[in-house]
C-alpha cells in the first residue's frame, strides 16, 4: 500500500506568518494555484485511488482540485482537521512560547487548545484506518502543516529536535509505502 501526504495549498495566514489552526480560511491565489499544480503532479503519478482529508475549506478546496483534474473521489475524515492552537490561533507565529508548546507533548494549548498527544491520538487513529480499510490502494492525504508533521511521526521517528523543525510546504508530497502486515 502507498499513502500520499500533502499540505493544503497556501492561505493569507500562511503567508503572513500567522498561526493558522481552526480558523477555517479559504486558499488565497497563491494557493488555488498551487492546488493545481498539485493536480498535475498527483495525474502524473497516475496511481492514487483514493483522496482522504481534512474537513477544514483549505484542505477541501485542495482535494477537490486534484478530485476534478484526475477523477479520483474524496472522503472527509474530521481526524484530520488541523491542531486546535487555542490562545495561539491567529497570533505572529514567532510569538513566545508558541514553539516551546509545540513540544511540550502532554500540555494543552492554553486557552481550549489541543495537546500534541490529543492531536496524534486522533491522526494515527485516522492513519490507522485507512490503512485497515483501503489496504490495496493507494491513497492521498490532504492535510495540514501540523498534521502531516504527525503522519511523519507516524512512519519515521523523529527526535524532540527533529519535530520541532520538522516542516512541509504548501503542496508539497511525501511518500510513505506500507506492507501491511510489516513495518513501512
Amino acid at each position: 500500500m502507498k499513502i500520499y501526504s500533502t499540505r493544503h495549498g497556501q492561505t493569507n495566514y500562511n503567508k503572513d506568518d500567522i498561526i493558522l489552526g481552526t480558523t477555517d480560511l479559504p486558499l488565497n491565489e497563491t494557493g488555488l494555484a498551487q492546488a493545481q499544480e498539485l493536480a498535475e503532479r498527483v495525474a502524473e503519478l497516475g496511481d492514487v485511488d483514493l483522496i482522504v482529508c481534512s474537513p477544514m475549506l483549505r484542505a477541501r478546496t485542495t482535494a477537490k482540485a486534484v478530485s476534478e483534474k484526475c477523477g479520483i473521489p474524496i472522503i472527509t475524515d474530521e481526524r484530520l482537521r488541523e491542531w486546535c492552537y487555542g490562545e495561539f490561533e491567529g497570533k505572529p507565529r514567532f510569538t513566545e512560547g508558541f514553539a516551546e508548546n509545540k513540544t511540550e507533548f502532554g500540555v494543552k494549548m492554553k486557552g481550549g487548545g489541543e495537546s500534541l498527544f490529543q492531536l496524534c491520538h486522533r491522526v494515527y487513529s485516522a492513519l490507522d484506518h485507512i490503512i485497515a480499510e483501503y489496504s490495496g490502494k493507494t491513497v492521498l492525504i490532504v492535510s495540514h502543516g501540523g498534521v502531516c508533521r504527525v503522519i511523519e511521526t507516524y512512519f519515521n521517528d523523529m527526535t524532540t529536535e527533529q519535530f520541532r523543525n520538522w516542516f512541509m510546504g504548501n503542496c508539497q508530497i511525501i511518500e510513505y509505502n506500507i506492507q501491511i502486515g510489516g513495518e513501512s
